[in-house]
């Protein structure tokens, strides 16, 4: 094993373990208010559809189906677990929410685009103060167990959106048209985090998108030519379109530091994290990176828009195997406990600063 594979290893035992050497302590109740879609979405669509997703879904870790689009843990869960705090509870879970710890408003499906649309980003925030007017109304008349307004300021608001607005946007507009679009799906990202900033929000965790060109489920069903892949066999156009919005977010919080008045802003380079699993996926133990675990067809993708993962007569690989993508769409356990130890090495993250810094400052 390279010293690179053991560093990798160690850290990855030591984030699925907390080891007690790993600085994951906080000074103060770690709140985190969750924004985003499936890829952080803890049960969000279960709640508000009374939709089940069945089995495989979270055989790895859970050994039931929680609502994660996952075989286990999201990245959002392996980052809850690093302050030693509760999984998020989803805003509509309406037996035996948690809410002390923050709230996850991500829900499957969610996009930036169109607006008041069930449950689109604008929708979340509508739903987030909703729930910070109500908390406060309750607190003042003697509820305890509640967060409170100094919760509030001193919370993180984790915001991973955008993955399926260049989805639809690719599904009928031509790359020019897809880039020229980017700036609106943008323009509500900022409204969002201004609208939490209003209320006190002050401290940003901001995920950019991954590689979409990378993902099965596109490569399984996009009418392609040779010349459309890149040297890892994802399409280009669709990666060079994450890469554009990614752009466009970036600047968008370099601007909002400006504006924000001791607002902390931290972006995280989500693509470059995913993009180093496909690229280098043997080093970490990955074998047929672009293949989903559970779904149709065989090798190479294992997808099938007709037989998706869930489905009767659905593939499954075995458990012992170790696969980047769960379903074609979403990630697999193993990947995102990667993932999130990535985003905890602070090397992909501007200004480089620990996830736990908002419930360690003063």
């Amino acid at each position: 094993m390279s010293r690179d594979q053991e560093a990798l290893l160690f850290a990855f035992l030591a984030l699925i373990g907390c080891l007690p050497f790993v600085a994951c302590q906080c000074k103060k109740n770690p709140v985190i208010f969750n924004f985003g879609d499936s890829n952080s979405d803890t049960g969000g669509y279960s709640a508000a559809l009374g939709f089940n997703f069945g089995y495989p879904d979270g055989r790895t870790f859970f050994h039931q189906p929680t609502g994660r689009l996952c075989d286990g843990r999201l990245v959002i869960d392996f980052l809850c677990e690093n302050l030693k705090t509760s999984y998020l509870s989803p805003y509509l879970d309406s037996l035996e929410p948690n809410f002390t710890n923050g709230v996850n408003f991500a829900i499957s499906g969610s996009a930036t685009l169109p607006r008041y649309v069930p449950f689109s980003l604008d929708v979340q925030v509508l739903q987030f103060r909703r729930f910070h007017n109500r908390s406060l109304a309750f607190q003042s008349k003697g509820f305890k167990n509640l967060v409170s307004e100094e919760d509030f300021k001193n919370a993180l608001y984790t915001i991973d959106i955008g993955q399926n607005d260049l989805t639809a946007a690719f599904n009928s507009l031509s790359y020019a048209d897809v880039v020229a679009k980017i700036p609106t799906f943008i323009s509500e990202i900022r409204d969002a985090m201004w609208a939490m900033y209003l209320v006190g929000g002050k401290n940003f965790w901001v995920h950019n998108t991954g590689p979409l060109g990378c993902l099965p489920e596109k490569l399984g069903t996009r009418k392609t030519n040779a010349t459309d892949f890149d040297q890892y066999g994802c399409i280009k156009s669709l990666n060079d379109g994450a890469k554009a919005f990614n752009a466009k977010l970036d600047a968008l919080c370099q601007e909002l530091r400006q504006q924000m008045k001791n607002a902390t802003i931290v972006y995280v380079d989500m693509y470059s994290i995913k993009y180093d699993l496909i690229a280098n996926s043997a080093a970490y133990g990955f074998k047929n990176p672009l293949m989903a675990c559970c779904g149709y067809g065989g090798a190479p993708y294992n997808y099938n828009p007709d037989i998706k993962c869930r489905d009767r007569g659905c593939n499954l690989c075995e458990q012992e195997l170790a696969y980047i993508s769960w379903d074609g769409v979403h990630y697999t356990e193993a990947a995102n406990a990667i993932v999130a130890s990535r985003i905890l090495s602070t090397n992909y993250s501007q200004p480089r600063l620990g996830f736990n810094f908002f419930c360690n400052n003063a």
